[in-house]
């Protein structure tokens, strides 16, 4: 919409809400594109209908409810978006043959940068983290997009029983028990803790740098030596995914197409975890962006790594289109 032709006052009163906006539509569809045209969707039906809000809600609340009834319009026209391992098994032959579904529509990040005031402050990324990481995400694109929507206002955006009702057009006893199953629904398919919402540590700092290295370098004995026994390796639109440090390793030496120089990590943040751009070395010599890599820590290891391969994300992230590595690679 022209910024020309909305009220000045409607800009300077609903611009404050559009970060948490973003959140709420992304953690709504999964989907950072996504959220963005709602966002724009909502504020368009905020704009038009502007003069008609009488204020008995906030105008937050009011926003709030546009958002939540433009995602649920949404979510009526597809299905939810998944990771690979909410489909299914861990594979068992890591050096098989990868399965590509470019036919799904897959659960993408977010840049930290656009959901949070300030993503360099750890007290900011502690307060946002728990509800905008990938396996939350993830485990909300399981339930049904209005028990999603419930357990949202209810429990993210802190909204009371009857502010939920009317905005769903409901009764306060079918948000109570839609919440419940939410809840319940979470609970068990929800995974463990990942890493905890604090600064990183000084060891965990040495394990990047380590990551780092072992990465542009290749090395595969290193990085099996910086997961968790148990770690997990995913990366859409594959949905092929590993379980187990020797299984990623396995993987990234058979299935990865880079040699040791060819790939440069720039560090990023993406759902409040750590993050990093890949970009790869191409036939010419330019590293140009490959994969994206959302990192989830516990104790002194690497417990997952989901790695996407929409290299779109890299404009919405603020990423350079090529790198340019500090040291010459190998070769």
């Amino acid at each position: 919409m022209a910024q020309d032709r909305v009220p000045e006052e409607f800009i300077r009163l609903a611009d404050p809400y559009r970060k948490e906006l973003l959140a709420h539509c992304y953690r709504m569809t999964g989907s950072l594109h996504e959220a963005e045209d709602l966002v724009q969707e909502t504020y368009l039906r905020a704009w038009r209908g502007y003069d008609r809000f009488e204020g008995r809600s906030s105008l937050r609340t009011w926003l709030h409810r546009i958002a939540t009834s433009t995602c649920l319009t949404a979510l009526d026209r597809r299905s939810r978006r998944p990771l690979p391992s909410g489909l299914g098994a861990a594979t068992s032959s890591p050096d098989g043959r990868l399965r590509e579904r470019p036919d799904i529509a897959w659960l993408e990040p977010v840049p930290d940068a656009r959901i949070a005031d300030d993503p360099t402050d750890p007290a900011t990324i502690a307060g946002g983290r728990e509800r905008t990481r990938l396996a939350f995400t993830a485990a909300l694109q399981h339930l049904p997009a209005r028990q999603r929507a419930v357990l949202l206002l209810r429990d993210v955006l802190k909204c009371k029983a009857p502010e939920v009702a009317d905005l769903l057009g409901t009764t306060v006893t079918a948000v109570n028990s839609a919440l419940q199953r939410a809840r319940a629904q979470l609970a068990r398919i929800a995974p463990a803790e990942d890493d905890p919402p604090t600064a990183l540590t000084e060891e965990q700092q040495h394990l990047l740098d380590r990551y780092v290295t072992a990465f542009e370098a290749k090395d595969v004995g290193e990085l099996v030596h910086l997961f968790t026994h148990d770690a997990t390796w995913e990366m859409p639109p594959f949905s092929t995914w590993v379980r187990g440090a020797a299984a990623i390793g396995v993987l990234i030496d058979r299935q990865c197409p880079a040699g040791p120089g060819e790939m440069h990590l720039v560090p990023t943040r993406a759902n409040g975890q750590i993050a990093f751009a890949v970009y790869r070395r191409s036939a010419d010599g330019v590293f140009r962006p490959f994969q994206l890599q959302v990192l989830a820590l516990a104790g002194s290891g690497v417990q997952h790594t989901a790695a996407f391969f929409d290299t779109t994300l890299f404009a919405l992230f603020g990423l350079p289109s090529t790198a340019e590595p500090t040291a010459a690679p190998a070769h």
